[in-house]
């Protein structure tokens, strides 16, 4: 993990086309300011996690689906 030193105002430039600006610090908590391709996902960790167990539910679901097959009746 790289951990870096910032002020109000300073930036950090990743991959040339995302940047992260420190935009306020109030004790504890800080506010970024981010800027970034349209098709880049960003998403807090939480939020990243219950998606990830949402897409792990769906696959492991699909797995133990039954497979598709004809019956009688679908004639």
């Amino acid at each position: 993990m790289l951990y870096l030193t910032r002020k109000i105002g300073e930036t950090i430039i990743i991959n040339d086309d995302i940047e992260i600006t420190v935009v306020d610090v109030r004790g504890k908590s800080i506010k970024l300011g981010l800027t970034f391709p349209s098709d880049v996902s960003v998403y807090r960790q939480e939020i990243y996690d219950r998606i990830q167990a949402e897409k792990a539910a769906e696959r492991e679901g699909s797995a133990n689906a039954p497979p598709n097959s004809a019956t009688a009746d679908d004639s």
